[in-house]
């Protein structure tokens, strides 16, 4: 009986661990729409380093256009599941602030906290890494002191603040306040498919280096379409459902598969498929840009 209690009670405190870890790594990763011409970025990283200069702290991006919502949705899902489990993320994107949406922390199925408005940003992480739990931020208790009666930098006021102590343990996930249904504020957009041997998606984002189109539409789609190296890819990109380009591009491993200037097809880094031209901009050639409100189609034509 008792190697059985101390054999439970290993376990329950091994767990206690755990969880006491995943919410103390002290990693605090930051996003904004700010950029850096200001001191507003500075600023949300004093208030964190207030709370605690144990921090680690490191920036996702802070060049996302004003107001932005679907990029901010996008940089996350790209960057967020190379982090340790217990990294909390602060991202400021924020177009409603001082409104009625909801100021939140989301806990991915895998162990990272994402604290932000619930406004679309979690539109991306919440369908690919899954919800554990959503908390609302109890503003009373977690806001920078003496901050309330500023209404328009809650990124410093509130998501900073809430994020440094959530980081560095000063609070538990259950003390940044009441919980909430496991959903999100979602925002629309084609998601990627593949019927009848017709591949869909978005045009989640564009290489901005490069001006290249990355699109939603996964390697396991396009290998269950049949698509092979060498095969091409026909493309037609709609913008609000009015098409804005067609063309032809082949399927290809490398850039230096076609010569400069000339189109293709390929699977980029996060392994989507992708759309190029050799050392050219696609997206300024062709008038072409990203977001919920672009989306692709895509039919095989096989090599002969």
């Amino acid at each position: 009986m008792i190697t059985r209690f101390l054999h439970i009670f290993a376990l329950f405190f091994l767990l206690l661990l755990t969880n006491l870890a995943f919410a103390q790594n002290k990693i605090l990763v930051f996003q904004s729409d700010f950029g850096l011409k200001d001191g507003a970025v500075s600023a949300m990283k004093g208030v964190a380093v207030g709370v605690s200069p144990d921090l680690k702290i490191f920036d996702l991006t802070h060049e996302i256009p004003a107001y932005n919502i679907w990029e901010a949705a996008y940089r996350l899902v790209q960057t967020v599941p190379y982090y340790p489990a217990g990294t909390v993320f602060v991202s400021v994107v924020d177009p409603g602030v001082g409104t009625a949406r909801k100021s939140v922390v989301l806990k991915t199925k895998t162990g990272q906290f994402i604290v932000t408005p619930d406004n679309g940003t979690l539109t991306l992480v919440a369908q690919s890494l899954g919800i554990e739990q959503v908390r609302e931020i109890n503003e009373v208790k977690n806001r920078r002191k003496d901050s309330e009666k500023s209404y328009t930098f809650h990124g410093r006021d509130v998501y900073a603040y809430t994020g440094a102590k959530l980081a560095s343990g000063a609070i538990t996930y259950d003390e940044v306040g009441p919980e909430l249904p496991k959903q999100v504020v979602e925002i629309p957009y084609q998601k990627a498919s593949l019927e009848n041997g017709v591949l869909k998606g978005s045009i989640s984002i564009l290489d901005v280096q490069y001006g290249n189109i990355w699109t939603d539409i996964g390697d396991d789609l396009v290998r269950q379409s049949g698509a092979k190296y060498g095969d091409v890819l026909h493309l037609q990109i709609f913008h609000q459902r009015k098409k804005m380009y067609e063309g032809d591009a082949p399927y290809s491993q490398t850039f230096g598969a076609v010569t400069v200037g000339k189109p293709l097809s390929y699977l980029n880094s996060l392994l989507q498929l992708s759309f190029a031209l050799n050392q050219e901009s696609f997206a300024l050639v062709h008038h072409i840009s990203s977001g919920n409100e672009w989306s692709v189609v895509v039919t095989i034509q096989k090599a002969k």
